[in-house]
């Protein structure tokens, strides 16, 4: 079964011959190899270019073990260009290339050579890969499945695939598993020897208990704030630990390196400045995360705020936590500070929307704490409420559009109506 990953494709296409190597980057399982040898393939095929104009190699098979060697691998792909026509060089696990960065390079200074790559082991994993390349880096990053593209080859309703979605979540090769044991299974074995694997040796981790437990914290408090400083009161109190702050930073800054976590600062509203610690964390597949914790805590408003996060960051949004600082008068009469929250602040050039995520709005006071934050805010940028309950999109009264969850994940266009 093909899943259409348009959105990535299409952010692949855009960058055709830009003179960049193109760099598709992203957790693993996540598709990045189908996406490149597959879906752009095909694309190309589709579109006239000759099968001969075509390189492809992937550097983890057996087969080509020889061409890890550069002084192999250059040579041999030198002599495929034969005329002056564009060469589209698909390279897959190229960090098993030796000296790959110089290599790709090298390649890309030819002016008939667009060159496309993906990696897939902790080392290319990093946030920083790109730069590696000296300014001849162009990323397209790439998620696990979106709530939509689940859909597009999930066999039932919107209602039970939800539910599947927030408790498995959208690596693909799970998300096309037959039963219930089999993805159980493999999440299980991703994580252990796939994800945390990488990670312990990539950054040589001795205490790898230390590195699961901090994992079993962060899964167990999806959408907490939190710092490493409260981390480590948790580990002292509950597992008698003596880890430090400074090694609980390393630990995080490791997970958010191989985009199994991601970071959500603060930002003061009305000091328009960021605010630093504490912040929250967001699992970029709950499948993954659930795994980690046994599918004990399937909370589903916690699930729902994850999964909105991960949505506005597949569309290109940067996603902040908002914090405001308002006055008011107590039950006593008496006037005091308090701090108030909008769960996602998202900025994409000069779009920009406040999004609280309310898994239900069952009452009038409900609805009332959900907008509160809302009237504070003394700007005109457009002000969403996500539920699970509200039938269709409707503005209130105070101009603040209500949206049900299902209607925003399923139209790319949700936030524009």
């Amino acid at each position: 079964m093909e899943i259409k990953r348009q959105t990535y494709l299409s952010e692949i296409i855009k960058r055709k011959q830009n003179g960049l190597v193109k760099v598709i980057t992203g957790i693993r399982r996540c598709g990045k190899s189908y996406l490149l040898n597959t879906l752009f393939k095909n694309y190309l095929l589709e579109s006239g270019v000759e099968k001969d104009h075509i390189s492809e190699m992937a550097f983890d098979l057996y087969d080509n073990i020889e061409y890890r060697d550069p002084k192999v691998f250059y040579p041999w792909m030198k002599e495929q260009i034969k005329d002056d026509q564009v060469y589209y060089i698909l390279l897959d696990e190229v960090q098993m290339l030796g000296e790959f960065i110089s290599v790709l390079n090298g390649l890309t200074a030819k002016k008939n050579c667009d060159v496309y790559v993906t990696g897939s082991n902790a080392k290319f994993l990093s946030k920083d890969i790109v730069t590696e390349f000296g300014g001849r880096g162009d990323e397209v990053h790439m998620y696990p499945l979106s709530f939509s593209e689940f859909m597009s080859v999930y066999d039932g309703n919107k209602y039970d695939g939800w539910n599947e979605y927030i408790t498995y979540g959208g690596i693909p090769l799970v998300v096309l598993a037959d039963t219930e044991e089999q993805k159980v299974a493999l999440l299980e074995n991703l994580f252990k020897e796939t994800y945390l694997s990488d990670i312990v040796k990539r950054y040589n981790v001795r205490n790898v208990g230390e590195m699961d437990a901090l994992l079993n914290i962060l899964s167990s408090a999806i959408g907490a704030l939190t710092n490493p400083n409260k981390l480590q009161k948790t580990f002292k109190s509950v597992n008698n630990s003596k880890i430090t702050s400074t090694t609980i930073t390393k630990y995080i800054e490791y997970l958010e390196d191989s985009f199994l976590i991601e970071e959500a600062n603060r930002y003061d509203i009305k000091g328009k400045k960021y605010i630093g610690t504490p912040m929250k964390y967001y699992f970029t597949d709950l499948g993954l995360r659930n795994s980690k914790i046994n599918f004990r805590q399937i909370e589903l408003t916690h699930s729902m705020e994850n999964v909105i996060y991960n949505e506005l960051r597949m569309r290109g949004y940067s996603v902040d936590v908002g914090n405001l600082t308002i006055i008011e008068k107590g039950k006593d009469g008496k006037t005091a500070k308090k701090q108030i929250e909008v769960d996602f602040i998202c900025n994409k050039g000069f779009k920009k929307y406040y999004i609280q995520s309310a898994y239900s709005l069952e009452n009038e006071e409900k609805m009332k704490q959900e907008i509160r934050p809302f009237l504070k805010i003394n700007d005109s940028f457009k002000k969403i409420v996500i539920t699970s309950n509200t039938p269709k999109p409707f503005y209130t009264d105070e101009g603040i559009l209500m949206m049900n969850v299902f209607d925003f994940l399923l139209s790319p266009d949700s936030l524009e109506q």
